[in-house]
C-alpha cells in the first residue's frame, strides 16, 4: 500500500521511518518533507496552507492512506476535504481539532466535562482582560486563542506585564496577527508529562509517556520554543497513574466530543502538569507531538500503519501496542538565534558518522537536500534520537551522535532528561 504522510518536520520524519517498517507498504510519499525525509519517502511539493492544493495531490497520488502531521492542515479542514472524497485519513476533522486550535474552546470543553486544569478566564478585549487578571495571583499565565507553533504561551510574572502581554496579542504586534481572544490562567506548578493516545473517537490506546522540554535554555531557562528535546521512560508516570489519567482525562475527552458531536478520531496529545492536586491539562494538541513522536517512535514495536488504520475503522479496542522496554530521548539541534530570527542554508557535516552510534536515528526538522549536500532551512533542524536500556544510555548514545554533526551556529541544550536524572541520584 502508498502511505502519504503530509508535513516537513521531524515528527514527519518520525513518521515515515515508522510507516516504512510496515511489511505492508510499499512505497511512502511526503509532502512537502524536508532533506532527511527524502532518504525514506519520495517528497513532493505541496502548500500546507492551502486544502485545494493537498486534496489535488491525494486525487494525483491516490494514497491507501494519508497520514496528517502538523496542527495548520488541520484546523483548516483537511481531514474532512479527503474524508468527503472518499479518502482513508488519519487525525481529526476541523471542528474536533478545535481542542488545539481554539485554547477558549479547550478550556471551556474542559469546564464542561469536569477534566481536570487550572482556573482561567476567556477575554474578548484589552478592557476585560485588565478586569479579569484582578482575580489571579503572578505568576500568571497568558495564552493566545489561535494557533502559535508553540509560542503563544507567555508566563509573567506581575500583572503589568501580564496586561503587556494581552495588548501585544490583541493587537498583533507579538505574534503577527490580532487575536480575537485571549485566555489568562493560574499558573501551575510540578512535572510536565506529554501524554499521547490513539482515538477511534470511542476507545483510546495511550503510547509511552514522555517528558519535553520546552524553554530554550539549559536548566528550563529563556524563551519557550517549539520543543528542544524529549526523552520519554515508563517510570516518568509512577504505578497505577496511567490507569488514572485515561479514566479522568483522555476518555472523559474522547466520550465528551462525542457527544457534542464532534467525534475525535487521531492523536490526543494531552500536555499534563503533575502538581500536588494531581494531573492538570494544560493544553490538549489534535495531532503527533514534535519532538515527542521522534522519541515514542523509536520505542514502538508494533505496525504503526495497523494501529492508525484501526483508528479509522473504530476497531482501536481489539489493538495492543507493544513497546520496548528501556528508555528513548531526542535532542534536537537548532540554528543560531532561533527561537528569534536565524539565518538557513548552512551545510551540514557528519551526518553519517552520527548514524553509526548504536541506536541511533538522526531525525530531520529542518534541512533541505541542495545537490548532494544537506543544509540548514530551520529552526530546529535536527532531532538527534537514540534508544537505550536506560535513559542514561539513550542520552548517552544521543550527545555521542550529535558530537560529530557540525553546522555553522549549531546550538543544543546539553541537559536534556536532567529532572530525570536527578531524582535517581
Amino acid at each position: 500500500m502508498k502511505v502519504l504522510i503530509l508535513g516537513s518536520g521531524g515528527r514527519e520524519h518520525a513518521l515515515a521511518w515508522a510507516v516504512k517498517r510496515s511489511p505492508r507498504v510499499t512505497e511512502v510519499v511526503c509532502a512537502p518533507g524536508n532533506g532527511g525525509i527524502a532518504q525514506v519517502a519520495r517528497c513532493v511539493s505541496v502548500d500546507l496552507k492551502d486544502v485545494d492544493a493537498m486534496v489535488r495531490l491525494a486525487e494525483a497520488e491516490q494514497p491507501a492512506l494519508t497520514i496528517v502531521g502538523p496542527e495548520l492542515p488541520l484546523s483548516l479542514g483537511v481531514v474532512d476535504a479527503l474524508q468527503q472524497r472518499g479518502f482513508r485519513v488519519f487525525g481529526p476533522t476541523r471542528e474536533a481539532a478545535r481542542l488545539e486550535s481554539s485554547k477558549a474552546f479547550a478550556k471551556q470543553f474542559m469546564k464542561r466535562n469536569k477534566i481536570p486544569t487550572a482556573n482561567y478566564a476567556v477575554c474578548v478585549s484589552p478592557a476585560e482582560f485588565e478586569k479579569e487578571i484582578a482575580t489571579f495571583h503572578p505568576p500568571i499565565v497568558v495564552k493566545a486563542d489561535g494557533l502559535a507553533a508553540g509560542k503563544g504561551v507567555l508566563i509573567c510574572e506581575s500583572r503589568n506585564t501580564a496586561l503587556e502581554a494581552a495588548h501585544g496579542l490583541f493587537s498583533g504586534a507579538l505574534l503577527g496577527a490580532a487575536e480575537q481572544q485571549v485566555v489568562i490562567e493560574e499558573f501551575l506548578e510540578g512535572d510536565e508529562v506529554s501524554f499521547l493516545c490513539l482515538s477511534d473517537g470511542q476507545h483510546v490506546a495511550p503510547l509511552v509517556p514522555a517528558q519535553d522540554h520546552k524553554r530554550i535554555g539549559e536548566g528550563d531557562t529563556g524563551p519557550n520554543t517549539g520543543g528542544m528535546g524529549v526523552y520519554s521512560t515508563d517510570s516518568i508516570l509512577e504505578p497505577g497513574m496511567t490507569e488514572w489519567i485515561l479514566h479522568h482525562i483522555a476518555e472523559p475527552t474522547v466520550r465528551g466530543m462525542a457527544e457534542e458531536g464532534t467525534p475525535f478520531v487521531g492523536v490526543l496529545y494531552c500536555g499534563l502538569m503533575m502538581t500536588a492536586r494531581g494531573p492538570e491539562v494544560l493544553e490538549y494538541n489534535a495531532r503527533f507531538g514534535d519532538p515527542e513522536t521522534q522519541a515514542i517512535l523509536l520505542r514502538l514495536e508494533s505496525d504503526l500503519v495497523d494501529a492508525l488504520e484501526a483508528c479509522i475503522d473504530g476497531r482501536l479496542c481489539d489493538t495492543r501496542l507493544r513497546w520496548t522496554p528501556g528508555a528513548s530521548a531526542c535532542v534536537v539541534a537548532s540554528s543560531s538565534g532561533y527561537p528569534g530570527s536565524y539565518k538557513t542554508g548552512f551545510p551540514i557535516s557528519g551526518l553519517a558518522a552520527a548514524a553509526q552510534v548504536p541506536g541511533v536515528q538522526v531525525l530531520h526538522s529542518g534541512t533541505a537536500r541542495i545537490g548532494n549536500q544537506i543544509v540548514t532551512s530551520g529552526g530546529r533542524v535536527l532531532g538527534v534520537t537514540a534508544a537505550g536500556d536506560s535513559l542514561q544510555q539513550a542520552l548517552d548514545r544521543a550527545y555521542q551522535a550529535l558530537a560529530e554533526i557540525q553546522f555553522e551556529g549549531i546550538y543544543y541544550r546539553r541537559d536534556i532528561g536532567h529532572r530525570a536524572l536527578a531524582k535517581k541520584s
